[in-house]
């Protein structure tokens, strides 16, 4: 769903763009990564030592870290707690992200 979000977002007149991109976390590559990007098209990317950003954001599994315009964590929506296959929930993390991006 965060495929589908992600053209929802392009369509609106936001004052930033939104870029959704999923982070695996390092020790957790391999067939995974393969598995994860599988028919999707949102950007994967993997964790290193040199980069990290699990440990310094305070990641839990599945969380939608949300970044202002200069990259500072401002919101957190985790969607274990959240299926997007529930509209409500779909609806609240899509303007969320078109808050950060400067939407009403």
């Amino acid at each position: 769903r965060l495929d589908t979000m992600q053209q929802d977002l392009d369509l609106m007149a936001l004052p930033l763009a939104v870029n959704i991109l999923g982070v695996n976390e390092i020790g957790h590559g391999g067939s995974y990564n393969v598995d994860a990007c599988e028919g999707k098209d949102i950007p994967w990317l993997q964790e290193t030592a040199a980069e990290p950003c699990w440990t310094p954001w305070g990641v839990t599994y599945r969380d939608v870290i949300i970044l202002d315009g200069d990259n500072v964590v401002i919101g957190v929506y985790n969607l274990t707690d959240h299926d997007l296959n529930v509209q409500a929930n779909y609806d609240e993390l899509k303007a969320m992200l078109a808050t950060a991006a400067g939407g009403k």
